[in-house]
C-alpha cells in the first residue's frame, strides 16, 4: 500500500493543486507569472489554463523529488519511475512552455502504451516475460499462465491509453472532468484489473500450496 501511494504521489499532488487552482484562479495565475513566466513561450500566461499548468509544474517537481528521495536512500528505482519522470518532464514541460494542456493530457496514454509495448516487445522479440521477472520470486506458475498474464497486462495498458484519449479529447469533456477521471477513474480501473488477475491466479496459488 505504501508503494502504491508513493508511486501515485505526483498524481495526487497534480489533482490537489489543480483543485486548489480552480478555487483560486487569480492566485494560481500569480504563482505561474512569478515563477514560470520565464519558461513560457512569450513569457505570458494566456487563457484560463492556470490551474492545470500549475498542477503540471508541481507534478514535475514531485516526480524529481521521488527519484531524489530514492537516490538519497539508496533504494532501487524501478524503470517505471524513470520512464514516468522522462515522460512527464517532456510532455509537462511542453504544456508549460506552449501554454497548452493537450500535451499533459497525452502523458498517461504515452506512459501506458510504453508499458504495453515493453511487455509485448520483451515477450515476442526477446522471449523475456517481464511480468514473470517481477513476480517470479513470489509465485510459481506454468509457462502458459505467465504468457497469458503478460499479454493481459499489455492489452490492459493499451486499452487504458485509448480510454485516456477518449476522456481527454473524444467526449468533449472539461479539463476538470479529465483530471477527476485521471485521479479516480484510472486508479479504480487499475485496482479492478489487479483484483481480477488475483482471482485468476488464486487457483494456481492454491494448487501450489
Amino acid at each position: 500500500m505504501k508503494k502504491f501511494l508513493f508511486d501515485l504521489f505526483p498524481v495526487i499532488l497534480f489533482f490537489v493543486i489543480f483543485k486548489w487552482g480552480q478555487g483560486n484562479p487569480e492566485a494560481a495565475q500569480a504563482l505561474l507569472t512569478q515563477y514560470l513566466s520565464g519558461f513560457m513561450a512569450g513569457g505570458t500566461l494566456a487563457g484560463s489554463h492556470a490551474p492545470i499548468l500549475l498542477a503540471t509544474a508541481v507534478a514535475i517537481l514531485a516526480s524529481f523529488t521521488q527519484i531524489g528521495y530514492m537516490l538519497v536512500r539508496r533504494k532501487k528505482i524501478d524503470a517505471m519511475l524513470w520512464l514516468s519522470l522522462a515522460i512527464i518532464t517532456v510532455f509537462g514541460g511542453a504544456t508549460i512552455y506552449f501554454n497548452n494542456p493537450n500535451f499533459i493530457k497525452w502523458k498517461p496514454t504515452i506512459l501506458y502504451w510504453c508499458f504495453g509495448a515493453a511487455l509485448l516487445i520483451g515477450q515476442f522479440a526477446f522471449r523475456k516475460n517481464l511480468i514473470k521477472s517481477m513476480l517470479g520470486k513470489q509465485i510459481t506458475l506454468p509457462e502458459p499462465v505467465w504468457f497469458k498474464l503478460n499479454l493481459s497486462w499489455a492489452v490492459f495498458f493499451v486499452v487504458m491509453g485509448i480510454i485516456n484519449l477518449c476522456v481527454a479529447f473524444a467526449f468533449g469533456l472539461s479539463e476538470a472532468a479529465w483530471v477527476n477521471f485521471k485521479m479516480f477513474g484510472f486508479t479504480a480501473l487499475m485496482i479492478i484489473f489487479a483484483v481480477g488477475q488475483s482471482l485468476f491466479l488464486s487457483k494456481y496459488i492454491k494448487e501450489e500450496a
